[in-house]
């Protein structure tokens, strides 16, 4: 899952730090409510439309990330995603959580022709991504080794020497029961880590609205949904976004400031999620090599009508390397790019920084 600094910044009227803000206060309107936490190996940041409803929204929140985490995560080996990768080629029970996540990265792999692949799992293994990277990272530092050894039976079959391309249309093999089972093939493992986040993001921003009673918009490592009440027209809230490479630079006077009213926003980079393995590595793979792209834009911020859609098209404009700005602006995509030395591209009406209200 990509770890940009995307979250909602501050709003006319509150106080300024790295927190996400206030929305626009009118003498009518509710105060909005803010709140961070650590989550899924990032950080989640939301924003809330009327203050009094901000706990019951972030309990929601955490919820719905717990019961995510359980569903998808590579990391476990009692979540679903563990199961279904250790019993490759079987059909596995899973919560119907899992088939809607499993279903969102089919959907993401097939927009993108393959280039968001849901099937990169044995691969990113064998690169020693096998655990969450905070705890890769103080591995590493002290000394422990990186392979599969440390999480054991997370997939069908031994990785650790396994670094080749994705088969090519692997991931049309998967199967998915709505009703509870997936199978996928049995030289297959899941990673859902390109699509999980704004999954997760915008099932918040479908469940919580109503059962908290209030808007919102979640950040989840930079990836970015807004939710709505029934009834609530699209531009009621404003929501400002701050757009940085990096978590740590949210609070930067350069950080540019974009508006979103309804949809997602997701912002994919080579920059944050980095380890050593026999050189400096990401977790941001080809899958026509099995490799870390060796990235012409360095990081890729796109809109989209839902947050999964967006991290989709992010995540695979970095694959794509020089041919994106051409694919984004043919499919008219309103898009933010950095290149290998810092110089910002902008394509499809991504607007300047002096025209954002």
């Amino acid at each position: 899952m990509d770890q940009p600094g995307d979250q909602p910044g501050n709003q006319p009227g509150n106080q300024p730090g790295d927190q996400p803000g206030n929305g626009p206060m009118t003498p009518t309107a509710v105060r909005y409510g803010t709140a961070r936490w650590s989550a899924l190996g990032s950080y989640a940041a939301l924003v809330v439309a009327d203050a009094t409803r901000l706990d019951a929204a972030r309990a929601a929140c955490e919820r719905i990330l717990a019961e995510v985490d359980m569903a998808a995560s590579r990391f476990r080996t009692d979540s679903d995603l563990s199961r279904v990768n250790r019993a490759a080629g079987s059909w596995v029970p899973v919560s119907p959580l899992l088939c809607r996540a499993v279903s969102a990265a089919v959907w993401a792999a097939d927009l993108t022709d393959g280039l968001v692949d849901p099937t990169l799992g044995r691969q990113l293994l064998a690169l020693g991504y096998d655990r969450d990277l905070d705890e890769l990272r103080r591995s590493m530092a002290a000394g422990r080794p990186t392979d599969s050894t440390v999480a054991p039976g997370l997939v069908s079959a031994d990785p650790a020497h396994v670094v080749g391309p994705a088969r090519a249309g692997a991931w049309r093999e998967i199967e998915i029961d709505p009703q509870g089972a997936v199978r996928v093939p049995d030289d297959v493992s899941l990673d859902l880590g390109a699509t999980g986040k704004a999954f997760a993001a915008d099932l918040i921003a479908e469940v919580v609205p109503a059962e908290a009673g209030t808007d919102l918009v979640i950040s989840l490592g930079g990836d970015v949904a807004v939710g709505l009440l029934p009834g609530t027209a699209p531009g009621s809230h404003p929501w400002r976004v701050s757009i940085t490479e990096l978590p740590q630079d949210v609070g930067d006077p350069g950080a540019e400031v974009v508006v979103i009213a309804e949809g997602g926003l997701a912002t994919s980079s080579v920059l944050a999620r980095r380890w050593w393995n026999d050189g400096d590595v990401h977790h941001l793979l080809d899958p026509r090599t099995g490799r870390p792209v060796d990235a012409t834009f360095r990081t890729v911020t796109a809109c989209g009508c839902s947050c999964v859609e967006a991290n989709a098209i992010s995540t695979s404009s970095i694959v794509r390397g020089s041919d994106a700005i051409a694919w984004l602006e043919y499919e008219d995509v309103a898009a933010r790019l950095v290149d290998a030395d810092g110089n910002v591209r902008r394509v499809a009406g991504w607007p300047l920084p002096e025209q954002v209200p």
